[in-house]
């Protein structure tokens, strides 16, 4: 038995101690924002903040969550997520969309740890999130964008 909490609402789960994060919160909890990618923690889809930290749900036992977990449907409640997103927005980022919700998590991570990155910083931090698109430049410019920094549209 798993006791979470997900974007604020509890839960009681009867799931197996060893069982993924990102399942639990797909196929047990019903939320299809959070993405399978590799599920192996290299491309960064399934990305969730547990306490307000990047992590990649999909390799997350989730015996071993202890904190609250945010997930990509609760981004348009937060204030920095919804400055993110709000950004993606602006700046048409998305393509096919897959990796979004997980490159939109981190990048409120980000500047949640880090209001006022440097562009280097905002790369640094977003590395490990791939995008199949590519749309890396525009990603850069979102998170610049919400973080205040004057970005051309």
């Amino acid at each position: 038995m798993a006791s979470l909490t997900i974007n604020g609402r509890q839960y009681e789960l009867d799931v197996p101690d060893n069982m993924p994060l990102l399942w639990v919160i797909r196929d047990v909890v019903g939320m299809k924002g959070t993405k399978f990618g590799c599920g192996i923690a290299q491309c960064g889809a399934c990305t969730v903040h547990i306490d307000g930290v990047a992590t990649r749900s999909c390799v997350t036992p989730v015996s071993a969550v202890t904190g609250e977990v945010n997930t990509i449907e609760a981004m348009a409640e937060d204030p920095v997520g919804k400055k993110v997103q709000q950004a993606w927005l602006d700046l048409g980022v998305a393509q096919c969309g897959y990796c979004q919700g997980g490159q939109i998590m981190n990048a409120t991570g980000l500047l949640k740890s880090n209001p006022e990155p440097d562009t280097q910083e905002i790369i640094d931090a977003m590395a490990g999130n791939l995008c199949r698109c590519g749309t890396y430049n525009r990603i850069l410019a979102a998170i610049e964008r919400a973080a205040g920094k004057e970005v051309s549209s």
